[in-house]
C-alpha cells in the first residue's frame, strides 16, 4: 500500500511558526515519525509540502493510478480551495483532512473546511500527533476495502 503525505502552505515553517500553536517539531521531525510508524504499518510514503495552491493541484493529479490514499494538512487552503478537492474527487483518491490544531475553536473563518465533505476522515487538535491517527485510520480503512 502507499500513501502520499501532502502539506500546504507554510508547513514547511513548523516548529518556528506559532510553536504555541503548532507545536515545536519540525516537517521533517513528523516526515520522520510517520516513515517509522509507516514501516511498522508495511506501508510505503511519499510526501510532498507546497505552498502554492496550484502546485498542490499539481501534485494531486500526479498521485492518479499511483496511491491509494493521501493525508492533507492543506493549511489555510482547508478553508477555501475547491481547486484541491476537486482534485481529489478527479483523481479518485481517498484522502484524511488533518490540522494539527482544532480548527473548530479557533476563528470563524478557520471552522469551515471545504475539504472536509470529501474527506474519508478529518483529524484535528492532536498537534503533530494527528498524522500518524491520520495514517493509522486510512491504512485500516482501505485495508478493510
Amino acid at each position: 500500500m502507499r500513501i502520499a503525505v501532502l502539506n500546504g502552505p507554510n508547513l514547511n515553517l513548523l516548529g518556528v511558526r506559532e510553536p504555541e500553536l503548532y507545536g515545536r517539531q519540525s516537517l521533517d521531525e513528523i516526515e520522520q515519525h510517520l516513515r517509522d510508524v509507516a514501516r511498522d504499518l508495511h506501508v510505503e510514503l511519499e510526501f510532498a509540502q507546497r505552498n502554492g495552491e496550484g502546485e498542490l493541484v499539481d501534485v494531486i493529479q500526479s498521485l492518479r493510478g499511483r496511491v491509494d490514499g493521501a493525508l492533507i494538512n492543506a493549511g489555510a487552503y482547508s478553508h477555501s480551495s475547491l481547486a484541491i478537492r476537486d482534485a481529489f474527487a478527479a483523481v479518485q483518491v481517498p484522502f484524511v483532512e488533518v490540522h494539527l490544531s482544532n480548527i473548530f475553536a479557533r476563528e470563524p473563518e478557520r471552522r469551515q473546511s471545504m475539504l472536509a465533505p470529501s474527506a474519508l476522515a478529518l483529524v484535528c487538535g492532536f498537534g503533530a500527533r494527528g498524522y500518524e491517527l491520520a495514517l493509522r485510520g486510512i491504512v485500516a480503512s482501505l485495508e478493510r476495502e
